[in-house]
């Protein structure tokens, strides 16, 4: 017999195997000797009230032998015959899992991707962290896996409507992540641990016929007509293919500026910027978790925050308990931050991006301010690109971030001294008043005085100058949206180029883009199983 049932409990308890079992038992009604085993179905942390509990959905296994967790099959053909090709711009989630995608349907996949494979990644960011220099084409947000690779691997999101989650979890458990992640209400892979899976998608797509070509930029589009006839790459490379699909992230300024110079239609799409905020991961467990003795069973606490400043949105994004800052930028000259965690969130620190929305009307008052004259629809993306460049200045130079105190922040004053910091390049104490946009400023100034409302006990609170602010936070989502019919996923002037994923604006994280990939992918497959 199986049956599933919700329990309430400590941490602790949670913790003490021979006690749970006996919590599984008197909650089931069943005699403790006839339980065979049991599984956590679903994990979250309820942290409201004073006494923090975790609520579980548990199945258990009493009268027959326990079965390990069921997952589908995944049936990946081999398609070095197949007579369709897909060429796929981006080895992100969004490329990587339509590729997946492709393979069950028995259709080439060939993935180009500008940067490196996830191993060699690492010697960039090396020397981007140590040495301040950037490689254009490999760094944080360009190589195999994407972004999110080397920034954190949070497998959360709000998207369930557009696709099956759960399918995108279960191929990452194939592919190495734990089952946890089946389970968890947040789930998290790490930093350290993604690298291994993105290898092990890369080993399955080439083993079954499909190809993956590092280094490889794309340069233009050759057209005929309503058709992509092949794409041609930096390297002189031209490749043909059935069906043509951008997943290329939120990043590819090129790619945009690309489209736009060729007549193609993208839009430019409103996104969000600030700033990254860290305090010490005990301060935030402090406030999250009331001081409670339940605290060393429970994971690094996280937060959630968002507050309305005059009509603009405020918000926390991308936090990362017992994480570190990171150097997020794609070229010279620019100053972008982000944040990560390692699988155990065991890092001193906690920090979350802290972001404004910012309207096209913001964007052109303040190119105009500048003398910068950016077409409409790349008109955020140039914003975005101004903001990035005043930050790098301020820095000083080779990636040093320009940062402040919290409360100093708030209050508008330079802080003398600043405290220590997870970014490695390190940071340098400037008002950032004179950085950000006054709109920034100012919304993020109101908020942290509101946020350190919300979060505060008798030791203090987040409204604190142990924090530290440094900017800036700035690739929070592709500022230019490339639009594609509904139905048919097509771009509206090419019958075969699908838009997909982050960068061409439909998707806001790995398990969103993945599942755009996907969704593209099974377009693709209808349309060339039906010609």
């Amino acid at each position: 017999m199986i049956r599933e049932i919700s329990l309430s409990l400590k941490p602790s308890e949670v913790e003490d195997e021979a006690l749970l079992r006996k919590k599984i038992a008197s909650a089931s009604s069943l005699p403790l000797h006839s339980i065979t085993g049991y599984r956590i179905m679903k994990n979250s942390i309820d942290a409201r009230g004073s006494s923090i509990k975790l609520r579980l959905l548990i199945q258990v296994f009493s009268g027959e032998p326990f079965k390990p967790r069921s997952l589908r099959q995944f049936n990946f053909r081999n398609v070095s015959k197949s007579k369709h090709t897909v060429l796929i711009t981006g080895a992100g989630p969004a490329g990587l899992f339509a590729a997946l995608r492709l393979l069950e349907a028995g259709i080439k996949p060939i993935i180009i991707e500008r940067g490196k494979d996830v191993r060699a990644r690492r010697h960039d960011l090396a020397r981007l962290n140590k040495e301040g220099i950037i490689n254009p084409d490999s760094n944080y947000c360009f190589g195999e896996g994407g972004a999110g690779t080397y920034s954190d691997g949070k497998l959360y999101t709000r998207s369930g409507k557009r696709g099956d989650i759960n399918r995108i979890l279960e191929l990452f458990v194939l592919f190495g992540a734990n089952e946890s992640i089946l389970s968890d209400a947040h789930p998290h892979i790490g930093t350290n641990k993604l690298p291994h899976i993105i290898t092990a998608m890369r080993a399955c797509i080439l083993s079954h016929g499909g190809e993956i070509r590092f280094e490889e930029t794309l340069a233009d589009l050759t057209t005929d007509r309503d058709k992509v006839t092949s794409a041609k790459t930096r390297s002189g490379n031209s490749i043909e293919a059935s069906a043509f699909i951008l997943a290329t992230g939120h990043s590819a300024r090129d790619i945009f500026t690309l489209l736009h110079q060729k007549g193609l239609a993208i839009e430019s799409k409103p996104f969000a910027l600030g700033v990254r905020v860290e305090h010490p991961q005990s301060i935030i467990n402090s406030l999250q978790y009331h001081d409670s003795e339940e605290t060393p069973y429970l994971p690094p606490a996280s937060y959630s925050l968002v507050q309305q400043v005059e009509g603009r949105g405020v918000f926390s994004f991308c936090m990362c308990p017992g994480g570190i800052i990171a150097p997020a930028s794609t070229a010279a000259g620019e100053l972008v931050v982000n944040g990560w965690s390692p699988s155990k969130r065991n890092n001193p620190y906690a920090n979350s991006g802290m972001v404004v929305q910012v309207s096209q009307e913001d964007a052109s008052r303040l190119l105009r301010k500048n003398n910068i004259d950016a077409s409409e629809p790349l008109l955020l993306m140039h914003f975005q690109e101004m903001v990035e460049k005043v930050a790098f200045a301020a820095g000083g130079g080779e990636f040093v971030a320009p940062a402040q105190r919290l409360v100093d922040f708030a209050e508008g004053k330079s802080s003398s001294t600043l405290p220590d910091c997870s970014y490695i390049p390190g940071v340098n104490s400037c008002n950032l008043r004179e950085v950000l946009p006054d709109f920034i400023y100012q919304s993020l100034a109101s908020a942290f005085r509101s946020f350190g409302k919300k979060m505060k006990n008798r030791h203090g609170g987040f409204f604190s100058n142990d924090a530290i602010v440094v900017a800036t936070e700035s690739r929070t989502s592709s500022p230019v949206r490339i639009p594609r019919d509904r139905e048919s996923l097509r771009h509206p002037q090419l019958s075969n180029l699908y838009p997909c994923g982050e960068g061409a604006g439909y998707a806001g994280g790995i398990v969103s883009a993945a599942m755009d990939g996907e969704r593209v992918a099974e377009a693709i497959i209808k349309w060339l199983t039906s010609a």
